[in-house]
């Protein structure tokens, strides 16, 4: 797959995300961790019934420390910041993400960030908080430190997603399957820990439910990773301003108006987008 019809395709993963604020609501009034377990641990079954494939040698560990970074700590990180923070500062701690691993590359592999990744990552950061603060933001010494692993420990597992590839023989599904059953493993604990015993779902919880696991978690990041190999991680990390973008945009479309605040947010977010400026090439001086 070319890289470019890679990262489009990635591009639909965080529109499902925006999307997702509208079905957890349909979801209530089950617990936000409850649904975290049940979305990785239901969308890396379904994949795994899918591809049938299991790790092998090296990859039993390489899929455990990649499930925990990516959903397992992930998830449980940003449930719990957000229960603190509300869902406006957890957004923009999460467009930390593209600032991050250009630190990580700078650190680790010595890249300097070029001046378009930087600036597409600023504006992007500035864009979000826009979008989603509010003056009802505050702050909580807890509720900042969960949100901050949590966009750290995505950005170092989307590295390592994209610099271990996948095993010879093995597609990029059944990783991504194996990363969801063991993030939803070790979610699941922790949710029977703190939410206690899940009650079943209504007739009315199962379309919603169903709708998160199979688009919002299992089509959504098999794209993902798809566009991580295709691309790089900070390419497809810079994607993430879409997920606060769409849920504002159904927000407007039920008939929510916006600030001029949030319509500047959404400026800096789409010009973040916009590629760089070709230099045009000097022209050629006439021979004598």
């Amino acid at each position: 797959m070319k890289a470019s019809s890679a990262l489009w395709l990635a591009a639909l993963a965080p529109l499902s995300w925006g999307t997702s604020y509208v079905v957890l609501e349909q979801l209530q009034p089950m617990p936000p961790l409850t649904v975290a377990a049940l979305r990785a641990l239901g969308a890396g079954v379904l994949l795994l019934l899918v591809v049938r494939q299991w790790p092998r040698g090296a990859w039993w560990w390489k899929s455990l420390l990649l499930g925990t970074l990516n959903f397992g700590l992930f998830f449980g990180t940003l449930f719990l910041g957000a229960s603190r923070l509300g869902g406006g500062v957890t957004a923009t701690l999460g467009a930390l993400g593209p600032l991050l691993i250009l630190a990580f590359n700078l650190l680790a592999l010595r890249q300097p960030p070029t001046r378009q990744a930087l600036s597409a990552a600023l504006l992007g950061l500035v864009g979000v908080a826009l979008l989603v603060l509010g003056p009802g933001a505050h702050l909580d010494a807890l509720g900042l430190a969960a949100g901050l692993l949590s966009v750290v420990a995505a950005s170092g597992g989307y590295l390592l997603a994209g610099a271990w590839g996948t095993p010879s023989g093995t597609g990029l599904l059944a990783v991504t399957a194996w990363q969801l059953c063991w993030g939803g493993l070790l979610l699941l604990p922790m949710a029977l820990l703190l939410d206690g015993l899940p009650a079943a779902p209504t007739p009315a919880q199962w379309a919603p439910l169903a709708y998160l696991i199979v688009v919002g978690t299992a089509a959504a990041y098999a794209l993902w990773f798809r566009g991580i190999q295709s691309t790089s991680a900070l390419q497809v990390s810079l994607l993430t301003r879409l997920s606060p973008a769409t849920a504002l945009a159904l927000d407007f479309w039920q008939g929510r108006s916006l600030s001029a605040a949030q319509w500047l947010g959404l400026g800096l977010i789409a010009l973040s987008f916009l590629p760089p400026r070709q230099k045009t090439a000097a022209p050629a001086q006439p021979t004598p």
